[in-house]
């Protein structure tokens, strides 16, 4: 049976812990050891890696406080490329809103690669590589 529901909910406790302001919610969906990547553009180099659940924790606690606007991120389009009992490959696209003055403009889009696996108490973001389209 696919679990592909759960893996649903984790990466999008992801965007609404960020949306939220809630870095605590976001790192919970990592692994204690995972990494995350990010590259801006198709010639861009990457960023990171980000090792372990603490530097992604404290990634998103750093580009939280230098925003004025709220974000929203609006994950679609989710493939589940590889499952088993406990792991999967996933690929979704993003598209980045900025709601600021009351006006709302699209930052980026861009896409999501993620590794996940099944841990004791649920699916965890093991890797995680976001690709965006242009700069947020």
């Amino acid at each position: 049976m696919s679990a592909r529901s759960e893996i649903e909910n984790v990466l999008g406790r992801a965007a609404w812990g960020y949306d939220e302001n809630d870095v605590d919610l976001i790192a919970a969906q990592f692994t204690e050891n995972s990494t995350m990547t990010l590259q801006i553009g198709r010639d861009g180099d990457t960023i990171g890696p980000f090792e372990g659940r603490e530097a992604i924790r404290k990634l998103h606690a750093d580009s939280l406080q230098s925003q004025t606007d709220q974000r929203r991120h609006n994950i679609s389009n989710l493939l589940i490329t590889k499952e088993t009992a406990d792991e999967a490959s996933t690929t979704s696209n993003l598209t980045l809103l900025s709601i600021e003055n009351g006006a709302v403009k699209v930052l980026s889009s861009g896409w999501y690669r993620d590794e996940l696996v099944r841990e004791d108490d649920g699916w965890r973001i093991r890797t995680r590589h976001i690709y965006l389209d242009l700069p947020y």
